[in-house]
């Protein structure tokens, strides 16, 4: 695989032909003018130190290193290599809440993009960290794998909605269990899972099983999103709101958030309950506590797709320009025993 990094340069590859056009006329010119002194054979003699090859040399040396040079600053890339570099950090899971419920308006402009904003903003905050994303409503399931790479991680985030799960419920035990086995097995860095959801129609054993996650040393921390009065869950075709979602009887369902619960399950699994408002998604508290975990070295592989190759390609040019410089435009004692430009 090939590439310029700096394709721009490449535009001066222009001026090497007007460069060997000017040096053609201006030697044909100069041809000229002495001819009208005489004849070329009898001033030859007269002047035994000048040489006519040498400055047709001399610039052609001096256009190969401005080629070569003008290739450098475009910068080729070609190659590909592998970086072994050692990073401190921890890992860290995202369980994010999808179901209905999370479409409530009671937090701008709804809970679940509110979260997504949340996890960009967190992730502008982490460096050298693993972190994966789950989503989950009735059921769990892996969008992201562990990972360093930020911009997978992104990518996928902003094409998550409620249609990624179809099943619906508050599945955060499934979620948790999930997380739990998601992380990198025979690394001893701080593991930590956050759990963004309302808590409402909650389902499963979730305090156990953040229980079972603090037992392998994973703290489990949770942020409620939503408001206590609740709001109603909109129901949207494409753009365009169609009305509010109702239950048989047909009244409007107000979804609530579910505090207590959440706040529960961050009791046992050893970590903090946040609790996010219009203003506020407890981010900047959350972040403190995470960077009080543990960073151990974690060995990774930087994948480097094009490897630099202008240092080796300048050195060259470098020769030729010093090249260009020892070799005089016309003869002398020393060089006359070196036949290397004799024809």
């Amino acid at each position: 695989m090939f590439r310029f990094a700096n394709k721009e340069f490449l535009y001066f590859f222009a001026g090497i032909p007007v460069l060997i056009v000017i040096y053609i006329i201006t030697a044909y010119l100069k041809k000229k003018s002495i001819k009208k002194f005489g004849n070329l054979n009898v001033i030859s003699q007269l002047m035994p130190n000048v040489s006519h090859l040498r400055p047709h040399i001399k610039f052609t040396i001096l256009i190969f290193a401005l080629t070569i040079l003008i290739f450098a600053m475009a910068r080729p890339q070609f190659g590909s290599k592998l970086i072994e570099a050692k990073r401190k950090g921890i890992e860290l899971i995202i369980a994010l809440d999808i179901s209905n419920s999370m479409l409530a308006e009671d937090i701008h402009p709804n809970r679940l993009e509110r979260a997504k904003q949340a996890i960009l903003r967190l992730l502008d905050q982490l460096e050298n960290d693993r972190i994966g994303l789950i989503v989950f409503a009735g059921d769990a399931y892996t969008q992201v794998p562990i990972t360093t790479d930020y911009v997978s991680v992104r990518m996928f985030l902003s094409n998550i909605n409620t249609d990624v799960v179809s099943r619906q419920g508050t599945a955060i035990g499934k979620a948790i269990r999930l997380a739990n086995n998601s992380f990198t097995q025979d690394v001893e860095a701080s593991k930590a899972i956050i759990i963004i959801s309302d808590g409402e129609n909650h389902e499963g054993d979730a305090i156990k099983a953040a229980e079972q996650a603090k037992e392998k040393g994973i703290k489990v921390y949770t942020i409620a999103m939503g408001s206590r009065d609740g709001a109603p869950i909109p129901i949207r075709s494409g753009y365009y709101q169609k009305g509010f979602l109702k239950d048989q009887q047909g009244n409007v369902v107000t979804s609530k958030m579910n505090p207590k619960m959440l706040s529960q399950i961050a009791l046992a699994g050893g970590g903090k309950f946040y609790y996010a408002t219009m203003t506020n998604v407890g981010l900047n508290k959350l972040f403190n506590d995470l960077s009080k975990l543990n960073e151990i070295e974690i060995d990774t592989k930087v994948y480097s797709e094009y490897e630099e190759q202008f240092p080796a390609i300048t050195w060259i040019a470098l020769g030729l320009i010093i090249l260009d410089i020892l070799v005089l435009e016309k003869k002398n004692k020393w060089q006359k025993y070196f036949k290397i430009f004799k024809v």
